[in-house]
């Protein structure tokens, strides 16, 4: 069928005398019709009712794909990340004579190697397709986490944790830069909150699996329970790092997926331009001058690196179970009851993110609810009940996937200065956890750390005071653009008044 538009007038019967009248009726508008809500877009994208077949096929496929790989992945990380604190609360600290903070120590060096390499690994995959890169990647933190099962001192944990951080480090920033490249405004937060939500379910699932571990497997061939956690984690970490080279499908404008049509992919394109994001171009010296120009960066920066930093509580719980006498069992077991919470918030507030617009909001209210139970730690009172009650719930704000989201919208206009303003975020906010937990929670000052819990109290509040501060900076800017959008359009309105004036001199003459 043709246009409307073009078609030929309709002869309508006059009811009263059966004469032909078409003059009124055929250019009388039609209203046109709204589409209908459909039941996906309440739980799932709001604009989804607007979306085309082909629009939404192409989102199922992305989906499938991205989410699948970047669920596996970041699950497997997480996993191979959090064992050392399953371990050494399982029979590690005896068996490695840890007396002092060679715990702290250990955490210390992997975080060093994985804060250093966070800003290189996304200029990387600007020139390597994320889908090779992050494969190698993973590849290698399998095979160095399955090496943990053979250590014999503290020494070899120390360089073992080290490569395990430095093959770790690729895959966060450059699946969140993966996801921010294909998803619109209405899309990437609760996606990105469900890529993120793997995080505290893989630390939950360290604990299950280390307490099966240890009940089924310890002392098999000869091997503690701790050792064989390591040689299980190694072996489910490969195969995920080969399926990342299958299955991810780099980003809409580099990509080879063999899953995706030509139109499929030209659709993908079309798609990141209608939202306004930048296509990759080449890295200079100019690009990070720049960028680090911009207030962006700096802000960003700080308020992600207050706002990670107040996260370090929870990492403490089975040391003080420890300390209370619970059994083995239960000091895995019963701090995956934090994660688990963690983990439902993380996509509480991604999907309250995308479905009200405001990312702002979901920033801060999760914020000043963490100060319940962090300021509970933080004054530590003599009930049992409380703390417990204070462990389990000092993660809710755990918002990691709604400030990613926010900056990646706010600098979706330069797409450089996205995947740099990523990175650093992350890059910077493990460099300074690779030195702050030795100066606030010190193994020598287990279980209450009175420096640790206090400073990430007040971590909270600092953060709560920097993320008013961004969006006052971004209101400043959304100001700015629409008065120059106006001036734009009064400039070109006087232009075209003072063309009509020369042209009615013309004929006047």
């Amino acid at each position: 069928m043709g246009n409307p538009s073009e078609e030929s007038p309709k002869v309508l019967s006059d009811p009263v005398d059966g004469s032909n009248s078409s003059a009124v009726q055929d250019t009388a508008p039609v209203a046109e019709k709204k589409p209908r809500r459909s039941f996906r877009s309440f739980i799932w994208d709001t604009d989804t009712h607007l979306k085309s077949p082909e629009e939404r096929r192409l989102l199922l496929k992305l989906d499938i794909a991205i989410l699948t790989i970047g669920c596996l992945g970041f699950f497997m990380k997480y996993l191979d990340q959090g064992n050392l604190a399953n371990a050494y609360v399982s029979g590690m600290q005896e068996d490695l004579n840890m007396r002092g903070n060679e715990y702290t120590y250990a955490q210390t060096a992997y975080t060093c190697a994985y804060a250093a390499m966070q800003i290189p690994s996304t200029l990387i995959i600007q020139r390597i397709r994320p889908s090779i890169w992050l494969a190698l990647m993973e590849t290698g933190w399998g095979i160095w986490t399955f090496a943990q099962a053979g250590m014999k001192n503290t020494s070899e944990l120390y360089a073992f944790r080290f490569l395990v951080g430095f093959f770790e480090s690729s895959f966060f920033p450059s699946l969140l830069y993966v996801l921010g490249s294909w998803y619109t405004k209405t899309e990437l937060a609760k996606r990105v909150a469900l890529f993120h939500m793997t995080a505290p379910l893989g630390t939950a699932f360290g604990g299950y699996l280390q307490a099966a571990v240890y009940q089924n497997l310890d002392g098999t061939h000869g091997l503690a329970g701790w050792r064989w956690l390591y040689i299980v984690c190694g072996c489910m970490t490969v195969p995920v790092g080969i399926a990342t080279y299958i299955f991810l499908p780099d980003t809409p404008y580099t990509t080879k997926a063999w899953f995706l049509t030509p139109a499929e992919r030209e659709l993908a394109e079309e798609r990141v331009r209608k939202a306004g994001k930048a296509a990759p171009a080449k890295v200079t010296a100019a690009t990070f001058k720049k960028i680090l120009s911009s207030w962006k960066w700096y802000a960003f920066v700080i308020g992600y690196v207050l706002y990670g930093s107040s996260c370090g509580g929870n990492g403490y719980f089975a040391i003080w179970l420890k300390a209370e006498n619970f059994s083995v069992v239960n000091r895995n077991l019963i701090p995956t009851g934090t994660s688990l919470i963690s983990g439902t918030c993380v996509v509480i507030w991604g999907f309250l993110a995308d479905y009200t617009g405001s990312r702002f909001t979901w920033i801060l209210v999760p914020l000043i609810l963490t100060l319940l139970p962090n300021g509970i730690l933080a004054f530590w009172p003599p009930s049992l009940a409380l703390k417990e009650f204070a462990f389990l719930t000092v993660n809710i704000h755990l918002m990691t996937a709604v400030f990613y989201t926010w900056a990646s919208e706010v600098c979706a206009g330069d797409n450089e200065e996205r995947a740099m303003v990523i990175s650093s975020m992350n890059g910077f906010q493990y460099a300074v956890a690779a030195w702050l937990p030795i100066v606030i929670f010190p193994q020598t000052m287990a279980p209450t750390f009175r420096y640790g819990f206090p400073t990430t109290f007040g971590l909270v509040i600092a953060s709560i005071v920097a993320v008013i501060g961004i969006q006052l900076l971004v209101l400043r800017d959304q100001r700015r653009a629409r008065r120059n959008s106006t001036d734009t359009e009064d400039g070109a309105g006087s232009d075209v008044a003072q063309a009509d004036l020369v042209d009615e001199k013309k004929e006047s003459s």
